[in-house]
Parts: structure tokens; sequence; C-alpha cells
């Protein structure tokens, strides 16, 4: 896993071959963050990443000058490489959060500047995930919401559609509320 830019920007950490996950390419986070650095500042937010995996969003929202990154993940291997790799770069603006994402979702704690999801493309009722997320307290007017999924989900008619992105087969469409 490769950090991308920032200061932690081009850190390599070795995953763990039996992490489960399956981490968004170094191709198409570079892109979408592009993106998203053209639509917000990352600076000083307070950012959430739902289904965590290997937590290369979160360190790179972390990399680019997060207040705080809030992590989401459920398996313990990928939690533990989470905490590792946080320990490594002295991350302690990190919450990382042992739990089932769609729980948190319907149980939202707080409302959070930039949200990014990148649930299992096999996962049963991955077609609901945005709406919930975007119906839930997680959001707040001008918060920005990123969802990953495959070529075969369209979420341009849910409230706050901005626009959708392809990088090869990773695809992403992004809400603003």
């Amino acid at each position: 896993m490769r950090i991308i830019r920032g200061k932690y920007g081009r850190r390599r950490f070795d995953v763990p071959s039996n992490i489960s996950a399956r981490p968004t390419t170094d191709f198409a986070r570079e892109n979408i963050f592009n993106v998203i650095e053209n639509i917000a500042d990352i600076e000083g937010t307070d950012t959430l990443d739902l289904f965590a995996g290997t937590g290369a969003v979160t360190f790179e929202f972390l990399s680019r000058g997060c207040r705080t990154a809030t992590a989401v993940e459920k398996a313990s291997t990928q939690q533990r490489f989470i905490q590792k790799v946080a320990k490594e770069l002295g991350a302690d603006n990190l919450s990382l959060v042992r739990g089932d994402a769609l729980r948190y979702i319907s149980a939202a704690p707080k409302a959070f500047d930039i949200v990014f999801a990148d649930p299992p493309y096999d996962m049963d009722g991955f077609a609901e995930i945005p709406g919930a997320i975007l119906s839930s307290r997680l959001v707040r007017e001008g918060t920005l919401v990123i969802v990953e999924h495959n070529k075969s989900h369209d979420f341009s008619a849910l409230p706050g559609f901005m626009e959708h992105r392809a990088y090869g087969s990773v695809n992403f469409s992004i809400f603003k509320v």
C-alpha cells in the first residue's frame, strides 16, 4: 500500500497476504483524491472511511491534513494492519472503530465533512448503502460523500448526486449534501 501525497506521501507499507479486503487501486485513489481536492479542502476536515479495509483512504486523508479521521472496519486482520500503520506514522488523530459499518451508519454518532464508503461489491444490500448514508446523521449540509462501486450500479437518482467517475473498473459516485 502506498500513500500518494501529503505529509506521509510516498510511504509504502506491505499489506499482509491474509487481508481479505479489495483495496482501491493507487490509480483510482490518486484520481478520486484529485477530484475531492477540487471540490473541497481536505485540510482541517473531519473524515470518515466506512469499510476501511487496509486504511489506504484513511491514511490519504490524514496525509493531506484532515483534522480527524475515523475508520470503521469489522475484520480484525485489517484492524491490526490499520493500527500498525497508524503507529508507524504517529497518526494520533485517527479513531479506529472496530465494528460493522452498516451499524455505524444507522447509529451515526456525529456528522462528518467528508464520508468515503467502499463496501464489498458483492455485499447483500449494497445498492441501499448510499441512500442509508445520505439519510443518516453522518451527513449535514455541505458534507461530501463518495461511494466506490462497480459499473453495475447507478446512483444518479439519489439526492445530492454530483457526478460519476470511472477509473478502469473502479467507479465512484460523488454527492454533496
